[in-house]
Order: structure tokens, then C-alpha cells, then sequence
């Protein structure tokens, strides 16, 4: 396949990714699908980091990506193959903002995986109170009956917080694979042209 076709194969994957990762991310404002007061809503939902992250600063290569088929950068002062190798040589920018979109996303995931959400915690058996009852992460991912009793509400946040993190977390990995791809592939055409065997796009 040649390079550039094989780019917009990679964006047109990384769309729906950026779409999920925000949707996500949003689903976070809700913890255990309830409106709550924003004080109460996890720290790290607050860092964006599947809109942001996974989501906006993906879209931009994803864009890219998809118009390097057909993109000869005016051909370059009238050199058609000229024009292709340089935005192919451009992609690689636009993979690396992509890398870093998607690796600020992973690392807010991870943390916030570790931390645990806010949540409604038991205070020498009477009191109640926000809290992190997981901020160290000592919490087992089997035991989860420890988790409704460590967070009384809202009722299933323990498994919103880690299943939508973890789906950030994945999400984040594949994009930064694919960009990282683009890296190659980008190099490829810029050194040996769209087709590398000689096949016009």
C-alpha cells in the first residue's frame, strides 16, 4: 500500500478513537452516572486529559493524516514528487503532537487509576465525608465488595472511575501506536515517495 493511502487508513482509525476518548471523558463529570457538585467530581477528570489530550490535539493529525493522500503541497514550485515527500515529511510533526496528545491522556489515566475516585467515605463509623479512600492505591481490583463499602457514594463509582480510565488508558496506547506508525511510514515516503514499488496513488 503506499504511503499515503496507508495514512489515511491511520487517520481515518483515529477519529473514532478521539470521539470515544471524549465521550469518556465526559461521562467522568458524572461519577457513577449521577450529577454531583463539581467540587466533588474527581481531581484528575479535571485535566481533561481524554478531550484534551486523546481528543482535540488527536484530531489535528487525524486530519492530516487523512488529506496526505491527495496533498502535494502545490507540488512543491511545480514538482509534484517533491511537494508529496515534504508533506509526508510534515506528518511526522503532526504524529508527534499526536504522541503527546495521547501520552498526556495515558499518564493522567494511569495516576488517576492509581488515586482512585472522590467519593463519599465513612469517618470513625458515624461520619461521613468526601474523600480518597484509594489515594495510595490499596485497593484490590478483585475485591469489590471492599469498594462499596470504602465508598458508600455514589453507588458503582469505584467501577465508572476504572472502567472509564481504563478505556482512556487503552484508548491512549493504541493512538500513541498509530502515530508512532505515522513516524515511520512518514519517513518511508519522504525517502523513497508515495510508492515505494513504483505504483502512483
Amino acid at each position: 500500500m503506499c504511503s499515503g493511502g496507508f495514512a489515511k487508513c491511520l487517520g481515518i482509525s483515529l477519529m473514532p478513537l478521539s470521539i470515544l476518548c471524549v465521550l469518556c471523558n465526559i461521562l467522568l463529570f458524572f461519577p457513577g452516572g449521577i450529577s454531583v457538585e463539581s467540587e466533588h467530581i474527581t481531581d484528575l477528570v479535571w485535566y481533561c486529559g481524554g478531550i484534551l489530550g486523546s481528543g482535540v490535539l488527536m484530531i489535528f493529525p487525524a486530519l492530516v493524516f487523512l488529506g496526505l493522500k491527495n496533498n502535494d503541497c502545490c507540488g512543491c514550485c511545480g514538482n509534484e514528487s517533491c511537494g508529496r515527500r515534504f508533506a509526508m515529511l510534515s506528518s511526522i510533526l503532526f504524529a508527534a503532537v499526536g504522541v503527546a496528545g495521547a501520552g498526556y491522556s495515558v499518564i493522567i489515566s494511569a495516576v488517576a487509576i492509581n488515586h482512585g475516585p472522590e467519593c463519599v467515605v465513612n469517618i470513625n463509623g458515624t461520619d461521613k465525608q468526601w474523600g480518597y479512600p484509594f489515594l495510595n492505591g490499596d485497593f484490590s481490583l478483585s475485591d469489590k465488595d471492599a469498594w462499596s463499602t470504602a465508598c458508600l457514594e455514589p453507588a458503582r463509582v469505584v467501577s465508572w472511575h476504572l472502567s472509564l480510565f481504563s478505556v482512556l488508558l487503552v484508548m491512549g496506547l493504541i493512538q500513541m501506536a498509530l502515530c508512532a506508525v505515522q513516524v515511520v511510514n512518514g519517513l518511508l515516503g519522504c525517502l523513497c515517495g508515495n510508492c515505494c514499488g513504483g505504483v502512483s496513488i
